[in-house]
């Protein structure tokens, strides 16, 4: 799923989804309308997301450490993320809450 601003991807992967642009003399229909609503309803979670880990700044500035650890910090990142999710949501799981001792 990618933006209008992507025409060009077809061509490289036909399994994408654009959404379909209007013009002056073709309008969009009621089914066109649906279609790209469906579509930005799905990438909406995406760049959500994308712009939470954006906040490590590891994929918004050049990354100047060491290539082999990269994978470890970007999963970290990814797994702090996740702790931060399932805490929103109420998934987090009860015996980790309560400790060792209890």
């Amino acid at each position: 799923m990618v933006d209008s601003g992507y025409l060009g991807i077809k061509n490289l992967q036909p399994n994408s989804r654009i959404p379909i642009k209007r013009s002056a003399k073709h309008p969009l229909s009621g089914e066109d309308k649906r279609i790209n609503r469906s579509i930005a309803s799905e990438r909406v979670l995406n760049e959500n997301v994308i712009g939470c880990v954006k906040r490590f700044k590891i994929l918004s500035d050049r990354y100047r450490n060491r290539r082999k650890r990269f994978g470890l910090r970007f999963n970290l990142i990814a797994g702090i993320y996740n702790c931060e999710i399932g805490e929103n949501d109420g998934n987090f799981d009860k015996r980790e809450k309560r400790g060792a001792g209890s």
